[in-house]
């Protein structure tokens, strides 16, 4: 009868715990592991491609949905991240807010006067 208590106890326990996952952040605790690992396989793959892109680039996961900011050197290294995040199993979408050292747009030509 006790060995009963206790795994009744145990399974309130566990289900209060992940009730309270999805209270906190409104996503269950396996969306969020999902996210969590989402991230780690993108920087993870973005460090196997090139060191110095991971230090340079912030990953964040929202179900599914990876955001990379931060500065790399030129518009290749901002288009080869979004390549790289793309081919991690989970992602659904990536939003490049990545900005380029050398800038994206060429600097404005002075009218001809």
């Amino acid at each position: 009868m006790r060995m009963r208590m206790a795994k009744i106890v145990c399974g309130v326990a566990l289900v209060a715990g992940l009730s309270a996952c999805t209270a906190m952040t409104g996503e269950s605790a396996h969306r969020n592991v999902s996210d969590a690992s989402i991230t780690a396989a993108v920087k993870t793959h973005m460090a196997a491609d090139s060191a110095r892109t991971l230090t340079s680039v912030d990953v964040d996961t929202v179900r599914g949905t990876v955001y990379l900011t931060g500065t790399v050197p030129d518009a290749q290294a901002k288009h080869r991240a979004t390549k790289l995040a793309t081919e991690v199993d989970g992602v659904d979408r990536v939003v490049n807010n990545l900005q380029t050292r050398a800038g994206d747009n060429p600097a404005p030509s002075r009218p001809d006067y």
